[in-house]
């Protein structure tokens, strides 16, 4: 399909929102009631540092909701107050924050089921509202909504439609576009619906596997059988690896979407020669501030002295889960923890390992002066940043 022209007509029509309903000032109150946190206001204006006791906590410069998110729930909030009796649905989670998520289906927003891996779209009817959350949706799922008569709310964050933007550059110049990000991500299957050809690499390693293809050292059944459920159907590598753009993911990690970047730039230039490298190679800038951001405070962070790292987020947050592989790759003791109940009973911590299943430690914080640094994804609230600082208060008091 025309995914260029289809975007412009739903754009245009009646039952498409992506502004808002101007009800900011009516729902501030439950936002601020829900989400925001006097002791990290306070913290912010502290030079991000706080001292208990024997507890020090230093809080990452840059954390937590950003621009992006605040705007989704905004308007997932103002849809509720917008349409007060109709059905409302969101087609995945507003946000990867459970308790976000949790707010909504109290506030009665149905979340579309899945089953088997699909989504089951089977109960929306005409006339049902649909919230599209901050990473977007596939093309074809609002096209299904859009036919069967739908209102949608679309909150997705402006960084995600640019990368959207910059695949339908590659596809209109028939470059394939070599998406940086994890292949069954809301966000990348998003961006993959509105690519023409297509391939997703994981990490440096995958990225480094298809340039050795380009220069003629790999083995093609090899290529497919790795790469047969993260490209475009009917791709053939020998074909659709001569022209090729970068795109990635909102929330990968920074730094390795510029390596990807480069070495793709390396690649073309030793396979093609620099005289013809705009024929095929493209490069656009879409890694997202407010992720940058927050990996450069990471850094920052963890050049302090610190005797442990916790890290809050949802668990399916990719913004958060490379936040807390920059802590391990500095040797840190961390801990990526969801919700702040995640903390005791008792000196223990339910955390989930990077790469790995949830775990307990038993003896969390150590005896004598302790100082702790703490970060959050972009879709952790404050409030959660302040009940996870109290239970660290209370745990390292006597």
């Amino acid at each position: 399909m025309d995914t260029r022209a289809f975007k412009r007509s739903l754009h245009h029509s009646e039952r498409y929102n992506r502004r808002g309903f101007g009800l900011g000032e009516e729902v501030a109150g439950s936002l601020q009631t829900a989400y925001q946190s006097d002791l990290v206001a306070s913290l912010r204006t502290n030079g991000y540092e706080l001292r208990r006791g024997r507890l020090t906590v230093r809080l990452a410069e840059a954390f937590g909701f950003c621009w992006g998110v605040e705007r989704a729930v905004a308007m997932a909030y103002e849809t509720r107050r917008h349409y007060p009796s109709e059905r409302i649905w969101i087609t995945n989670e507003i946000i990867h924050n459970p308790s976000v998520n949790d707010h909504l289906r109290a506030m009665n927003v149905e979340f579309i089921p899945v089953d088997g891996g699909v989504k089951d779209f089977s109960e929306v009817a005409g006339g049902d509202v649909v919230i599209l959350p901050a990473f977007g949706a596939t093309v074809q799922e609002m096209q299904l909504l859009n036919e069967r008569g739908c209102h949608i709310v679309d909150t997705t964050c402006p960084w995600v439609s640019k990368v959207w933007n910059t695949v339908e550059k590659h596809k209109k110049h028939a470059f394939t576009s070599i998406i940086h990000g994890k292949v069954k991500h809301e966000e990348t299957l998003a961006t993959s619906s509105f690519a023409g050809t297509y391939l997703v690499v994981l990490d440096l390693a995958e990225a480094q596997l298809v340039c050795d293809y380009i220069l003629g050292k790999g083995d093609r059944e090899a290529f497919m059988a790795r790469f047969a459920k993260a490209c475009s159907p009917g791709f053939d590598p020998d074909r659709d690896l001569v022209r090729v753009g970068v795109a990635n993911q909102t929330t990968m990690l920074k730094s390795e979407t510029e390596e990807i970047g480069k070495l793709f730039e390396r690649t073309m230039l030793q396979r093609y020669g620099p005289a013809r490298l705009n024929d095929h190679f493209l490069a656009f800038n879409t890694i997202c501030d407010a992720t940058q951001e927050r990996q450069d405070a990471m850094f920052a962070l963890v050049d302090e002295p610190l005797d442990l790292m916790v890290v809050i987020g949802g668990y399916n947050s990719s913004n958060t889960t490379h936040l807390q592989e920059i802590a391990v790759s500095r040797g840190i003791r961390s801990f990526h923890i969801d919700t702040p109940e995640r903390i005791g009973p008792g000196n223990r911590i339910a955390h989930k390992p990077l790469g790995g299943d949830l775990e307990v430690e038993e003896t969390f914080l150590p005896e004598g002066p302790i100082r702790v640094g703490i970060t959050s994804g972009a879709s952790t609230p404050d409030r959660i940043v302040e009940e996870v600082i109290e239970r660290l208060i209370e745990l390292s008091e006597p």
